[in-house]
Protein backbone atom coordinates (compact mmCIF):
# COMPACT_ATOMS: atom_id res chain seq x y z
CA UNK A 1 0.00 0.00 0.00
CA UNK A 2 3.05 2.33 0.57
CA UNK A 3 3.20 3.08 -3.39
CA UNK A 4 -0.35 4.82 -3.07
CA UNK A 5 -0.50 8.84 -2.26
CA UNK A 6 -3.04 10.24 0.29
CA UNK A 7 -5.61 11.26 -2.60
CA UNK A 8 -5.61 7.71 -3.67
CA UNK A 9 -5.97 6.08 -0.27
CA UNK A 10 -8.46 8.64 0.10
CA UNK A 11 -10.63 7.89 -2.34
CA UNK A 12 -9.74 3.75 -2.09
CA UNK A 13 -11.73 4.09 1.47
CA UNK A 14 -14.06 5.95 0.78
CA UNK A 15 -14.97 3.42 -2.40
CA UNK A 16 -15.19 0.78 0.13
CA UNK A 17 -12.34 -0.78 -1.94
CA UNK A 18 -9.42 -0.50 -0.23
CA UNK A 19 -8.08 -4.04 0.81
CA UNK A 20 -8.81 -4.57 -3.38
CA UNK A 21 -6.25 -1.67 -3.61
CA UNK A 22 -4.10 -3.41 -1.17
CA UNK A 23 -4.26 -6.07 -4.01
CA UNK A 24 -3.88 -4.27 -6.70
CA UNK A 25 -0.33 -2.75 -5.30
CA UNK A 26 1.34 -6.03 -5.44
CA UNK A 27 0.76 -5.23 -9.62
CA UNK A 28 2.91 -1.76 -9.26
CA UNK A 29 6.66 -1.82 -10.18
CA UNK A 30 8.98 0.24 -10.89
CA UNK A 31 11.10 -1.97 -13.78
CA UNK A 32 9.77 -3.32 -16.40
CA UNK A 33 8.94 -7.16 -16.95
CA UNK A 34 10.51 -8.84 -19.14
CA UNK A 35 7.14 -9.76 -20.98
CA UNK A 36 6.61 -5.79 -20.96
CA UNK A 37 9.86 -5.37 -23.50
CA UNK A 38 8.75 -7.01 -26.17
CA UNK A 39 5.19 -5.50 -25.94
CA UNK A 40 6.63 -2.29 -26.08
CA UNK A 41 8.70 -3.01 -28.88
CA UNK A 42 5.12 -3.51 -31.10
CA UNK A 43 3.57 -0.18 -30.28
CA UNK A 44 3.53 2.31 -32.80
CA UNK A 45 1.53 5.43 -30.65
CA UNK A 46 2.00 6.12 -27.01
CA UNK A 47 -0.26 8.33 -24.93
CA UNK A 48 2.08 11.15 -22.57
CA UNK A 49 0.99 13.27 -19.87
CA UNK A 50 2.42 16.28 -18.38
CA UNK A 51 1.53 19.93 -16.97
CA UNK A 52 2.52 23.11 -18.76
CA UNK A 53 4.23 26.20 -16.96
CA UNK A 54 1.73 27.44 -15.91
CA UNK A 55 0.46 24.21 -14.07
CA UNK A 56 -2.09 23.02 -17.45
CA UNK A 57 -2.24 19.16 -17.18
CA UNK A 58 -2.22 18.21 -21.03
CA UNK A 59 -2.35 14.93 -22.74
CA UNK A 60 -0.62 14.04 -26.20
CA UNK A 61 -0.26 11.14 -28.76
CA UNK A 62 3.03 10.53 -30.23
CA UNK A 63 3.43 7.82 -33.19
CA UNK A 64 6.12 6.10 -34.44
CA UNK A 65 7.08 2.71 -36.57
CA UNK A 66 6.76 0.03 -34.30
CA UNK A 67 10.33 -0.07 -32.09
CA UNK A 68 10.61 3.78 -31.69
CA UNK A 69 9.46 2.92 -28.01
CA UNK A 70 12.43 0.92 -26.45
CA UNK A 71 13.51 -0.23 -23.07
CA UNK A 72 17.08 0.81 -22.80
CA UNK A 73 17.64 -0.78 -19.24
CA UNK A 74 14.95 -2.39 -16.52
CA UNK A 75 13.67 0.97 -15.34
CA UNK A 76 14.12 3.21 -18.29
CA UNK A 77 12.59 3.93 -21.94
CA UNK A 78 13.97 6.04 -25.19
CA UNK A 79 11.49 7.32 -27.23
CA UNK A 80 12.47 8.45 -30.82
CA UNK A 81 9.34 10.75 -30.99
CA UNK A 82 8.55 14.50 -29.96
CA UNK A 83 5.14 16.32 -29.53
CA UNK A 84 4.62 18.82 -33.04
CA UNK A 85 5.23 22.29 -33.05
CA UNK A 86 2.20 23.88 -31.76
CA UNK A 87 0.97 21.06 -29.51
CA UNK A 88 0.72 22.08 -25.89
CA UNK A 89 3.79 19.87 -24.81
CA UNK A 90 5.96 20.34 -27.22
CA UNK A 91 7.50 23.18 -25.34
CA UNK A 92 7.11 21.23 -21.71
CA UNK A 93 9.08 18.12 -23.27
CA UNK A 94 12.15 19.77 -24.40
CA UNK A 95 13.15 20.37 -20.95
CA UNK A 96 12.95 17.61 -17.92
CA UNK A 97 9.53 17.38 -16.65
CA UNK A 98 6.88 14.82 -14.61
CA UNK A 99 5.26 12.51 -17.44
CA UNK A 100 2.48 9.86 -17.12
CA UNK A 101 2.18 7.66 -19.79
CA UNK A 102 0.16 4.73 -21.34
CA UNK A 103 0.44 2.14 -24.67
CA UNK A 104 -2.55 0.40 -25.65
CA UNK A 105 -2.54 -1.99 -27.93
CA UNK A 106 -6.09 -1.49 -29.09
CA UNK A 107 -5.93 -5.27 -31.39
CA UNK A 108 -5.11 -7.53 -28.23
CA UNK A 109 -6.72 -5.30 -25.72
CA UNK A 110 -3.30 -5.15 -23.75
CA UNK A 111 -2.49 -1.99 -22.46
CA UNK A 112 0.28 -0.87 -20.19
CA UNK A 113 1.09 2.51 -17.88
CA UNK A 114 4.47 4.21 -17.04
CA UNK A 115 4.94 7.16 -14.55
CA UNK A 116 8.61 8.92 -14.30
CA UNK A 117 10.86 11.64 -15.30
CA UNK A 118 11.89 12.73 -19.04
CA UNK A 119 14.65 14.55 -20.52
CA UNK A 120 15.33 15.75 -23.95
CA UNK A 121 17.55 13.49 -25.77
CA UNK A 122 18.40 13.07 -29.62
CA UNK A 123 15.01 14.51 -31.13
CA UNK A 124 13.38 11.75 -28.38
CA UNK A 125 13.02 11.27 -25.11
CA UNK A 126 14.76 9.62 -22.62
CA UNK A 127 12.37 8.11 -19.51
CA UNK A 128 13.41 7.41 -16.15
CA UNK A 129 10.50 5.26 -14.33
CA UNK A 130 8.86 5.05 -11.38
CA UNK A 131 6.04 3.09 -11.57
CA UNK A 132 5.31 0.47 -14.10
CA UNK A 133 1.91 -1.65 -14.39
CA UNK A 134 -0.42 -3.02 -16.81
CA UNK A 135 -4.45 -2.82 -16.42
CA UNK A 136 -7.19 -5.34 -17.52
CA UNK A 137 -8.53 -5.48 -20.87
CA UNK A 138 -11.84 -4.11 -19.65
CA UNK A 139 -13.65 -0.77 -21.45
CA UNK A 140 -10.85 -1.40 -24.87
CA UNK A 141 -12.26 -1.27 -28.00
CA UNK A 142 -10.69 -4.04 -30.59
CA UNK A 143 -9.05 -2.07 -33.35
CA UNK A 144 -5.95 -2.95 -35.80
CA UNK A 145 -4.25 -0.14 -37.65
CA UNK A 146 -4.11 0.12 -41.36
CA UNK A 147 -1.99 1.47 -43.85
CA UNK A 148 -1.74 5.16 -43.97
CA UNK A 149 -3.44 7.32 -46.97
CA UNK A 150 -1.09 7.61 -49.67
CA UNK A 151 -0.68 11.14 -49.46
CA UNK A 152 -1.84 12.28 -45.62
CA UNK A 153 -0.67 15.62 -46.21
CA UNK A 154 1.08 17.93 -43.21
CA UNK A 155 0.37 18.20 -40.10
CA UNK A 156 -2.13 20.90 -39.67
CA UNK A 157 -1.53 23.85 -37.88
CA UNK A 158 -3.22 23.55 -33.93
CA UNK A 159 -6.69 25.02 -33.80
CA UNK A 160 -6.92 27.22 -30.51
CA UNK A 161 -10.49 27.72 -28.37
CA UNK A 162 -12.47 27.78 -24.84
CA UNK A 163 -15.61 26.29 -26.05
CA UNK A 164 -15.90 23.12 -28.67
CA UNK A 165 -17.38 23.72 -31.84
CA UNK A 166 -19.98 21.29 -33.55
CA UNK A 167 -17.57 19.43 -35.25
CA UNK A 168 -15.66 18.94 -31.51
CA UNK A 169 -19.21 18.05 -30.01
CA UNK A 170 -20.32 15.41 -32.62
CA UNK A 171 -16.31 13.89 -31.86
CA UNK A 172 -17.48 13.92 -27.89
CA UNK A 173 -20.97 11.95 -28.49
CA UNK A 174 -19.34 9.48 -31.10
CA UNK A 175 -16.21 8.74 -28.98
CA UNK A 176 -15.67 4.90 -27.40
CA UNK A 177 -12.62 6.27 -26.09
CA UNK A 178 -10.18 8.44 -24.30
CA UNK A 179 -7.48 9.37 -22.29
CA UNK A 180 -6.76 11.32 -19.38
CA UNK A 181 -3.47 12.54 -17.76
CA UNK A 182 -3.89 13.95 -14.09
CA UNK A 183 -1.11 14.61 -11.43
CA UNK A 184 -0.60 14.70 -8.04
CA UNK A 185 0.29 17.10 -5.03
CA UNK A 186 4.14 17.25 -6.16
CA UNK A 187 3.41 16.97 -10.29
CA UNK A 188 3.82 13.35 -10.44
CA UNK A 189 2.02 12.03 -13.41
CA UNK A 190 -0.72 9.92 -14.26
CA UNK A 191 -1.73 8.52 -17.83
CA UNK A 192 -4.98 6.42 -18.42
CA UNK A 193 -7.48 4.89 -20.44
CA UNK A 194 -11.05 5.38 -20.62
CA UNK A 195 -13.73 3.37 -22.62
CA UNK A 196 -17.02 2.41 -23.08
CA UNK A 197 -20.15 1.91 -25.68
CA UNK A 198 -20.29 5.55 -28.23
CA UNK A 199 -22.16 8.08 -25.50
CA UNK A 200 -20.69 7.45 -22.66
CA UNK A 201 -18.40 10.46 -22.84
CA UNK A 202 -20.88 13.16 -23.06
CA UNK A 203 -21.38 17.28 -23.54
CA UNK A 204 -23.41 18.45 -20.81
CA UNK A 205 -22.89 22.21 -22.78
CA UNK A 206 -20.00 22.91 -24.76
CA UNK A 207 -17.56 23.82 -21.64
CA UNK A 208 -18.70 21.19 -19.66
CA UNK A 209 -18.46 17.36 -20.35
CA UNK A 210 -19.43 13.92 -17.81
CA UNK A 211 -18.75 10.29 -18.12
CA UNK A 212 -19.38 7.46 -15.64
CA UNK A 213 -16.97 5.70 -13.56
CA UNK A 214 -16.74 2.07 -14.33
CA UNK A 215 -15.46 -0.70 -12.40
CA UNK A 216 -12.14 -0.60 -12.57
CA UNK A 217 -8.59 -2.15 -10.75
CA UNK A 218 -8.82 -0.28 -7.81
CA UNK A 219 -6.06 1.43 -8.02
CA UNK A 220 -8.04 4.78 -8.37
CA UNK A 221 -4.76 6.50 -10.11
CA UNK A 222 -6.99 9.18 -11.67
CA UNK A 223 -9.31 9.93 -9.09
CA UNK A 224 -6.50 10.13 -6.28
CA UNK A 225 -4.54 12.58 -8.26
CA UNK A 226 -8.22 14.38 -8.84
CA UNK A 227 -8.83 14.13 -4.83
CA UNK A 228 -5.80 16.64 -4.33
CA UNK A 229 -5.46 18.34 -7.89
CA UNK A 230 -8.60 18.74 -9.98
CA UNK A 231 -6.55 20.08 -13.08
CA UNK A 232 -6.42 17.49 -16.28
CA UNK A 233 -6.02 16.99 -19.99
CA UNK A 234 -8.18 15.03 -22.15
CA UNK A 235 -7.07 13.55 -25.37
CA UNK A 236 -9.63 12.47 -28.03
CA UNK A 237 -7.87 10.45 -31.03
CA UNK A 238 -10.32 10.17 -34.10
CA UNK A 239 -9.42 7.15 -35.22
CA UNK A 240 -10.91 7.52 -38.98
CA UNK A 241 -8.57 10.98 -39.85
CA UNK A 242 -5.93 11.07 -37.12
CA UNK A 243 -7.19 14.03 -35.97
CA UNK A 244 -6.85 14.27 -31.87
CA UNK A 245 -8.70 16.68 -29.59
CA UNK A 246 -6.86 18.40 -26.78
CA UNK A 247 -8.79 19.33 -23.66
CA UNK A 248 -7.41 20.97 -20.83
CA UNK A 249 -9.37 22.02 -17.42
CA UNK A 250 -10.89 20.35 -14.44
CA UNK A 251 -12.16 17.30 -13.24
CA UNK A 252 -14.71 16.67 -9.83
CA UNK A 253 -15.92 13.66 -8.76
CA UNK A 254 -19.75 13.65 -8.12
CA UNK A 255 -20.22 10.49 -5.08
CA UNK A 256 -23.97 10.96 -5.13
CA UNK A 257 -25.51 7.26 -5.38
CA UNK A 258 -28.12 8.45 -6.91
CA UNK A 259 -26.77 10.29 -10.08
CA UNK A 260 -24.55 7.00 -10.20
CA UNK A 261 -27.70 4.91 -10.37
CA UNK A 262 -28.79 6.35 -13.39
CA UNK A 263 -26.11 5.48 -15.16
CA UNK A 264 -26.27 2.09 -16.65
CA UNK A 265 -22.70 0.68 -14.93
CA UNK A 266 -21.49 3.84 -13.47
CA UNK A 267 -19.88 3.36 -9.75
CA UNK A 268 -19.50 7.45 -9.63
CA UNK A 269 -19.76 10.40 -12.49
CA UNK A 270 -16.59 12.74 -13.33
CA UNK A 271 -17.11 16.08 -14.26
CA UNK A 272 -14.73 18.10 -16.35
CA UNK A 273 -14.71 21.56 -17.04
CA UNK A 274 -12.84 22.53 -20.40
CA UNK A 275 -10.66 26.12 -19.92
CA UNK A 276 -8.41 25.73 -23.34
CA UNK A 277 -8.69 23.14 -26.41
CA UNK A 278 -6.57 22.44 -29.41
CA UNK A 279 -7.18 20.71 -32.25
CA UNK A 280 -4.33 19.15 -34.60
CA UNK A 281 -6.02 17.91 -37.56
CA UNK A 282 -3.40 14.60 -39.35
CA UNK A 283 -1.61 14.95 -36.12
CA UNK A 284 -1.31 11.08 -36.78
CA UNK A 285 -0.38 9.13 -39.73
CA UNK A 286 -2.60 6.15 -38.13
CA UNK A 287 -5.88 5.22 -39.16
CA UNK A 288 -8.00 2.22 -37.75
CA UNK A 289 -10.46 -0.58 -38.86
CA UNK A 290 -13.95 -0.51 -37.23
CA UNK A 291 -14.01 -0.98 -33.91
CA UNK A 292 -15.51 -4.44 -31.71
CA UNK A 293 -16.62 -2.79 -28.73
CA UNK A 294 -15.12 -4.57 -25.42
CA UNK A 295 -17.70 -7.04 -24.30
CA UNK A 296 -17.40 -4.80 -20.81
CA UNK A 297 -19.07 -2.03 -21.62
CA UNK A 298 -22.18 -1.15 -20.19
CA UNK A 299 -24.94 0.34 -22.26
CA UNK A 300 -24.18 4.66 -22.92
CA UNK A 301 -26.42 6.97 -21.13
CA UNK A 302 -29.32 8.08 -22.13
CA UNK A 303 -28.68 11.43 -24.47
CA UNK A 304 -28.94 14.69 -22.58
CA UNK A 305 -31.22 17.11 -22.68
CA UNK A 306 -31.77 20.74 -22.72
CA UNK A 307 -32.91 20.77 -19.24
CA UNK A 308 -30.00 19.21 -18.16
CA UNK A 309 -27.06 21.64 -19.07
CA UNK A 310 -26.42 24.61 -16.32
Amino acid sequence: MGVYHHGERTVQQRAGLIDHAGFSAAAIRNEIPDVAVEFLSRQPMLVVGAADTDGAVWASLLTGAPGFVTATGPASLTIEAVPPDGDPLHDVLARPAHVGMITVEPATRRRMRMNGRSRPADGGLHVDLDQVFSNCPKYIQQRRPTPAPAALGPTAAPWHGTELTPRQLALVQAADTFFIATADRVGNTDASHRGGSPGFLQAVTPTRLRWPDYSGNAMFATLGNIEVDPRAGLLLPDWDTGTVLQLTGTAAVDWDPGRAAAVPGAQRIVEFTVDHIVQIDRASPLRWTAPTYSRFNPPAPRPLGREEGP
